[in-house]
């Protein structure tokens, strides 16, 4: 039996049970503590422990679940804690100080609103984090990096362990539980029909409904789709009462109605990719590695996103998707219908999104590579050495890309 391993993340942590899972099927014992709902984890017969914190800024708050946090570590005596999210992989370092007994792995799925935005209240709440974070590294074993860019902004800046730190793009995708998802879902025609679609073209956008999100930029550009193709209808899938001050408003929302459509967060996301013409991603975050663009890419649908750091790592620009600048609505319309009027070219492009993703982003792979961080951490082999174990040699897929980018240019094709 390989050793407990106690996986700390946010409200969403629940999207992480395939992950656990598989680590479980690996032998480690597993347990997760995170501030969502306790029923999945139940379903799924895990060791399951709920604590409260502030996704925003809340000193108090984050003082209360800092010491929850060491009571559970101490309560559970883990080998390993593993934590994802921003405020876990501050917190859980500072909880942990002074135990020698746990080893503490940080990964850094996107830096978020605090170093994405321009604001007056993230330039000066910054360098303070900045601080913190260089007093969490010293309690961190590993820093787990989504993309080279965070890992070159937190090494920059002094904020990672000086030799602990690495890169494991995404959180990995479970395959067959996607395609399950697919096959027991509703048929595009059953979604069309609930939703009121009828034989529109449809460009489907799934994250969060808040600013920084690019939400504002998504409905200026539906607006400007709109005047060319007015049949084409923008479906909104995720949360927006729970974004506190950076939710867009229902009046924003309500100023583009009928081409518009928010319909909240919802379980069939697997389905809903099914009737999308178009997937949109206009994130202005530095995101990790997105799961939304990874199913999107999954299922084949053409896509369109900003050329952010983990955006940028999933769609390569004109070869399997399109990549526009943040907080510019005219490129994201312009390439919208792009997509829209040269359906051959949108579907090539998602096919080499769905074999990009299911090469480089599946869940097996991604868990053989923090299995073997797990173990090196244990036997005292470094944490770069066992990942380059698991990836030694390219693999069979990027010599195919290899050899389709050599015949592209031989006869002078777009590559990006």
């Amino acid at each position: 039996m390989k050793p407990h391993l106690l996986c700390i993340g946010g409200e969403d942590h629940s999207l992480r049970i395939p992950f656990l899972l598989a680590l479980r099927d690996r032998g480690f014992r597993m347990s997760a503590a995170g501030s969502g709902d306790s029923a999945p984890f139940a379903q799924a017969g895990l060791d399951y422990h709920r604590f409260d914190f502030h996704r925003f800024l809340n000193p108090i708050a984050d003082w209360v679940a800092l010491k929850t946090i060491a009571e559970l570590i101490a309560e559970l005596r883990p080998r390993l804690v593993q934590c994802f999210d921003t405020k876990p992989c501050l917190l859980v370092p500072l909880a942990a100080r002074g135990r020698r007994d746990a080893r503490i792995i940080s990964t850094i799925n996107g830096l978020g609103w605090l170093y994405s935005s321009r604001s007056p209240l993230a330039l000066g709440l910054r360098p303070v984090y900045q601080v913190l974070q260089r007093l969490a590294a010293r309690s961190t074993a590993v820093t787990v990096f989504q993309n080279r860019d965070d890992q070159a902004f937190f090494a920059s800046h002094r904020m990672a362990p000086r030799r602990g730190h690495l890169v494991i793009p995404g959180s990995g995708i479970d395959i067959e539980r996607f395609e399950r998802a697919v096959a027991s879902g509703p048929s595009p025609a059953e979604l069309r029909h609930v939703l009121g679609l009828g034989a529109c073209e449809v460009v489907l956008t799934v994250t969060r409904l808040a600013r920084q999100k690019g939400i504002p930029t998504l409905l200026e550009a539906a607006a400007l789709v709109h005047q060319h193709r007015p049949s084409v209808r923008f479906l909104l899938v995720g949360p927006r009462e729970n974004e506190g001050p950076f939710a867009v408003t229902q009046a924003e929302l309500d100023r583009h109605a009928p081409y518009v459509l928010a319909v909240g967060p919802r379980s069939d996301v697997p389905a809903l990719l099914g009737l999308a013409d178009v997937f949109a991603f206009p994130t202005e975050l530095r995101e990790g590695i997105p799961r939304a663009l990874l199913e999107a890419a999954v299922a084949a649908c053409p896509i369109v996103t900003t050329a952010m750091p983990g955006c940028n790592d999933v769609i390569r620009d004109g070869w399997n998707g399109f990549l526009v600048p943040p907080r510019a609505p005219r490129p994201l319309a312009e390439r919208i219908l792009d997509l829209l009027r040269d359906r051959a070219s949108g579907e090539t492009m998602g096919l080499r999104a769905a074999n990009f993703a299911r090469h480089e982003f599946n869940l097996d792979l991604t868990v053989a590579r923090y299995s073997a961080v797990y173990e090196g951490l244990l036997n005292g082999t470094s944490p770069q050495q066992s990942v380059n174990a698991v990836d030694d040699g390219p693999t069979e897929f990027e010599h195919e890309r290899h050899r389709q980018a050599l015949r592209s240019s031989a006869i002078g094709g777009h590559e990006g």
